[in-house]
């Protein structure tokens, strides 16, 4: 089976690249902007240097002809309040990913976000009729829609995994994870974070690197996939956790920081359609799962 990602140089896509670099019958293409990025990859994997925007009509052929593209890919982030991501990206996707299908692609699957779900509380399921309330989930949601619009004239198996929080190694600056560790790391004293009471659905990325690996090698049609624990934990509960786990000392400057304002205080993802697709190999560090199963 030949699969190709698209944004396999970021935080997500190096994990993925790692995890389907390990499955049998796998012939990997990794596509990512910078050539240079070609040095970072596991032996036997092919990069293609590849921007969405200029490539459309040859991009098919340059990753390989696959049999299934992980789209990873996406510009602007972490600002999800950012007009970018209706006005620059929504356009450029879905024409990129159309004329993959156009081209012959059978096979795709594409990261969508909880955000898709707007300010819904609680456990939430694939069945919930998003209502996003920020840009990003908007035009995650509006692509989502026009693939699935195009299945109708057109012949290819979608899978949207809606994907939750995540943490680990290559995490961006700003993310939870990595501002803990770099304070833990620069020695600081306090760490100054919101009350913490919020509850979310965390996993590490590994873990999700693992899920997306199996959804692409199913290539099957199964839709919407919400890619997530299904266990709510408290964000204070979990940077206590990490403190623990990688044996950091810092004491909590908790309330600090207002809790944001673009998500509900409580919400998680209902993690039963996930779990009938099959589970997890068990090639994830063990320190990392019983982070967040304790």
């Amino acid at each position: 089976m030949k699969i190709a990602i698209t944004g396999a140089s970021g935080f997500i896509g190096r994990h993925v690249v790692a995890a389907l670099a390990t499955r049998p019958g796998v012939e990997l293409t990794a596509s990512s902007r910078n050539a240079s990025h070609a040095a970072n990859l596991p032996a036997g994997v092919r990069h293609v240097a590849l921007d969405l925007t200029e490539s459309t009509a040859i991009a098919y052929a340059r990753l390989g002809a696959p049999d299934v593209v992980v789209h990873l890919a996406w510009e602007g982030l972490p600002n999800y309040r950012a007009r970018r991501h209706f006005e620059v990206e929504l356009p450029a996707q879905y024409a990129f990913l159309r004329a993959l299908v156009d081209a012959g692609l059978p096979s795709l699957v594409v990261t969508g976000t909880c955000y898709e779900y707007g300010m819904a509380s609680g456990p939430l399921a694939e069945s919930f009729t998003g209502e996003p309330t920020n840009p990003y989930g908007f035009a995650k949601l509006t692509l989502l829609r026009q693939l699935e619009f195009l299945q109708h004239d057109r012949r290819f198996t979608l899978t949207w995994a809606r994907l939750f929080y995540l943490w680990g190694e290559g995490q961006a600056p700003t993310s939870l994870y990595s501002l803990l560790a770099t304070a833990v790391a620069r020695g600081d004293t306090v760490f100054p974070m919101s009350g913490g009471e919020q509850l979310r659905d965390y996993l590490p990325v590994a873990v999700l690197a693992e899920h997306l690996a199996t959804l692409a090698c199913r290539a099957a049609n199964d839709g919407v996939v919400n890619v997530c624990s299904g266990e709510p934990v408290a964000i204070r509960a979990l940077v206590e956790r990490w403190l623990v786990a990688n044996r950091w000392s810092i004491d909590l400057d908790l309330g600090r920081l207002p809790y944001p304002d673009y998500e509900p205080l409580a919400f998680w993802g209902d993690a039963g359609r996930l779990k009938a697709i099959g589970p997890v190999p068990d090639v994830v560090n063990s320190t990392m799962l019983a982070c967040i199963s304790k």
